[in-house]
């Protein structure tokens, strides 16, 4: 069956354009003892890598510094689709469109202060792009004060499933199915899918590849 492949994301750009729409992610090391330890985190992709900020001292950090083997996921849930959008009472027919990222690769605490001044810079202007701040410098006490933790990747996957595997009178009725509902998020799903809403009517504007 060819689901999974036409759930992949293709385009290595709307990868990292979902990565720096989101606002967090979860960052997996290992503990001393083998334990996985995940930590949502704010972060930024720049220069081909994830960049993170973080107190100089903790769990993750030591983490890290023992084995450098780390995961980074972000998911964003698009629409929750009831079960009687497809049958009356099987709870089974229930699902979710949704888009995610997994990157397998090798975490750094960067001890450059001009890589971290860099990567501080750049999650301010993706948090804060009203601006209204003074950029950081190598030199600032600031820079030397945080850690910044840096993850590049050895493997970045994403996936995404707005009913590109569905047929095409399947997904015209999820669409229409979707704005009856009218969660807070159905528009903008919508507008994932490939449609338009004209006088309260779904219409298919274009066939959504990623």
């Amino acid at each position: 069956m060819q689901l999974l492949g036409r759930l992949e994301i293709k385009s290595r750009q709307k990868i990292i354009d979902f990565l720096n729409e989101e606002h967090v992610g979860r960052i997996a090391s290992i503990d001393k003892n083998g334990f996985p330890q995940v930590i949502p985190m704010n972060f930024v992709f720049a220069n081909d890598a994830i960049y993170m900020h973080s107190h100089p001292r903790g769990e993750k950090i030591e983490n890290i510094k023992q084995n450098s083997r780390v995961g980074f996921e972000v998911d964003r849930e698009l629409e929750f689709l009831p079960s009687y959008f497809t049958h009356p009472t099987d709870a089974s027919q229930a699902d979710t469109l949704y888009i995610s990222v997994v990157i397998k690769g090798t975490g750094v605490i960067i001890s450059d202060n001009n890589e971290k001044a860099m990567a501080l810079n750049a999650l301010m202007e993706k948090y804060q792009p009203e601006g209204n701040y003074e950029s950081l410098t190598a030199g600032m006490p600031v820079v030397e004060e945080v850690a910044v933790i840096k993850v590049v990747p050895h493997e970045m996957r994403g996936k995404y499933k707005v009913g590109q595997h569905m047929d095409k009178n399947a997904r015209i009725s999820l669409a229409e199915n979707i704005l009856r509902r009218n969660s807070d998020t159905a528009r903008r799903t919508l507008k994932l899918m490939g449609f338009e809403v004209v006088e309260n009517k779904v219409k298919m504007i274009e066939d959504p590849q990623w």
